[in-house]
């Protein structure tokens, strides 16, 4: 579902985590063994749903006859109280798998309603919103995918897929133009330059950079830079976007912005799952 994400490895690392060696002594303690629950997750809040079928893969780990209903999908913005899945399976398995499955949709869905929002606010301009390396650590396959539900497209995935030259690079080769004729030398197809300043856009450029981005520029220093760019490469807004900010920064013409904030400051959907014992 998610490329280069292993979903087992991963459900299997979150629930031996919660249950350590003893498991859910809560649930074993209350709960009959061969006691049934059915359940509903709903939204609490109007959102953008993203991780249904890795919440709906926690629930099969503990019970794999659980039958389970997904009821929207991972990318739809649904309104405040809709069910977003039905479940029904061993009480017990539902119960110690659901604050794991919980926590996941939560998370991400609330990743990409915050993206969805960013996305919103750039309608019609035909700016692409990015996002960016900002991500929990074994977490990023995860919430760059939530971006994407959210309307993102996703910058560079790691270190190796792209080279990415920023000041510190700069400051050890001792230019803009150096650092990036060294990238260029290495055989590197993709190489984002970082620029601060207008002045450094011709040595990037000559140098080699296929992709130009402008660092915590103004609007009116955005529009120059454009302009000086002049589509040779394309041209990325970075650096402080808000919420408030990010139409007049699209408005200057540059082919992407790229928000930090989408996946290290999203607050967490409010999401719910309400169980109730099946009588049959």
């Amino acid at each position: 579902m998610i490329p280069g994400f292993d979903l087992p490895a991963f459900v299997a690392a979150a629930l031996a985590e919660d249950m350590g060696e003893a498991g859910d002594i809560t649930a074993a303690a209350v709960i009959p063994a061969d006691a049934v629950f059915t359940g509903v997750m709903d939204s609490r809040d109007a959102i953008t749903v993203a991780g249904l079928d890795i919440a709906a893969a926690f629930f099969r780990h503990l019970d794999p006859g659980a039958t389970i209903e997904p009821l929207v999908a991972d990318g739809d913005a649904v309104p405040a109280g809709t069910a977003l899945m039905r479940l029904r399976g061993n009480a017990r398995a539902l119960l110690t798998a659901e604050r794991s499955a919980l926590n996941t949709v939560q998370h991400l869905s609330g990743i990409a309603t915050l993206t969805a929002t960013y996305v919103a606010a750039i309608a019609g301009t035909g700016v692409t919103l990015l996002d960016t390396r900002k991500t929990i650590p074994g977490l990023r396959s995860l919430e760059k995918y939530a971006t994407r539900m959210g309307g993102a497209t996703n910058h560079r995935m790691g270190l190796w897929d792209a080279a990415m030259i920023k000041d510190n690079h700069v400051a050890v080769a001792g230019s803009v133009g150096e650092a990036t004729a060294r990238a260029k030398a290495a055989g590197i197809d993709r190489i984002i330059v970082e620029v601060d300043s207008i002045s450094q856009i011709e040595p990037a450029l000559a140098a080699g950079a296929t992709h130009l981005l402008l660092d915590n520029m103004a609007p009116p220093i955005l529009r120059t830079a454009v302009a000086l760019i002049a589509g040779r490469v394309p041209a990325e807004a970075s650096g402080g976007v808000r919420l408030d900010t990010i139409r007049a920064i699209a408005e200057t013409g540059v082919t992407y912005i790229s928000v930090g904030r989408l996946t290290q400051s999203a607050p967490a959907a409010d999401i719910g799952l309400d169980f109730t014992l099946d009588a049959a």
